[in-house]
């Protein structure tokens, strides 16, 4: 096992990286939880039949009653409707203060089931049991929980930490080719904003195959980066925003397609191709655009589009709407070099000028 401690004083908590996770699951929450005496387990029709019943006996077997709720699988499925049916279950199942909801699936539940236990009873204990690439490496660690408005996605939220993380690995043989692409494009975004030579990795295991022979080492080589950058600014204010590198443009790709045509890490990869362009055309990135290149091959590699077509208005809009925006300004990501990013302030109007040349009107 695998095992990194996020130090955030009395919100610390480890993530586990191991191969059968989920069957020592009760043995690890009881480790963490040991006063509570109920868990309420969120999943959704996807990932429920494959692993909520190994999940319920091990916990179960560790002493806790367990509920679990099963939603829709989606992005949709994060929604305020959604909340209010978690709030009400949990208290159906007599939850309280010293209990904890655990989220086993991608970023959606656990997005959503987190933001259940932010605010439920003003706050119970909560575990993440991430089941895609995507959230293993992205959404489960770091303590930010939403759901979607239809204004924007992520508009509705707070910061949460888990109090345990648990990642097995074999989860992500069950998924689907593009399932496993889409969190590749955040395993890329890694090596973009922070370590050349993780990037240099990736490059040499251009395909699911030679991934997953390495599967341990990447999970941990990404939440180590990410556990970092959360230590030095937990609440999203300063160095975190550089793990925002090509969520600005990407968020507007997401809502031009309603969510349903475009994945997060679809229109995160186009994004990205976006900042890095953008970045090279202002003079921040140094040297030639062999790194756009180099991005752009390892995207395409892992059959992640590079450019998407986007509405101007909901590009627009979706600039206006971005959580790193105060006043007129906003904060963008872009590469120094591979292997370094950087926030770059810029006035809204500027940055749709830019974008204007970029898409070509």
């Amino acid at each position: 096992m695998k095992t990194l401690h996020v130090n955030l004083g009395p919100r610390s908590y480890d993530i586990h990286i191991a191969s059968g996770a989920l069957d020592t699951a009760g043995e690890a929450v009881k480790t963490v939880c040991p006063r509570a005496a109920r868990l309420f387990v969120v999943t959704d029709t996807n990932v429920g039949p494959l692993y909520a019943g190994r999940v319920k006996a091990s916990l179960e077997q560790a002493g806790f009653a367990v509920r679990v709720t099963t939603l829709p699988a989606g992005e949709h499925t994060k929604c305020v409707d959604s909340l209010s049916l978690l709030w009400e279950d949990s208290m159906s199942f007599g939850l309280t203060r010293t209990d904890a909801v655990v989220a086993l699936g991608g970023g959606v539940i656990g997005d959503l089931a987190g933001f259940a236990a932010a605010t439920i009873l003003r706050g119970v204990d909560f575990i993440q049991i991430p089941t895609t690439l995507l959230a293993q490496v992205d959404s489960s660690v770091g303590g930010k929980v939403a759901i979607d408005l239809k204004a924007g996605k992520n508009l509705a939220g707070a910061f949460w930490q888990p109090r345990l993380v648990l990642m097995d690995p074999d989860t992500l043989n069950t998924l689907p080719d593009a399932t496993l692409s889409d969190g590749m494009a955040e395993v890329i975004k890694y090596g973009c904003i922070a370590d050349r030579d993780f990037f240099d990795f990736l490059c040499a295991h251009p395909s699911r195959a030679r991934i997953m022979e390495e599967i341990e080492s990447v999970l941990y080589t990404c939440c180590d980066i990410k556990r970092s950058v959360v230590e030095e600014d937990e609440r999203d204010t300063g160095r975190r925003m550089l793990l925002n590198f090509g969520h600005t443009v990407g968020h507007a790709f997401e809502l031009a397609g309603n969510y349903e045509k475009w994945t997060h890490g679809q229109a995160v990869a186009a994004g990205m191709c976006v900042a890095a362009q953008l970045g090279f055309g202002l003079g921040v990135s140094g040297g030639d655009d062999s790194g756009i290149r180099e991005l752009v091959e390892l995207l395409k590699a892992f059959r992640l589009p590079t450019r998407i077509d986007c509405d101007w208005n909901t590009l627009v809009r979706a600039v206006g709407l971005d959580k790193k925006s105060t006043g007129d300004d906003i904060t963008m990501i872009f590469l120094k070099r591979m292997g370094e990013a950087v926030p770059v302030r810029m006035k809204k109007e500027d940055v749709l000028r830019n974008l204007e040349a970029v898409f070509g009107r």
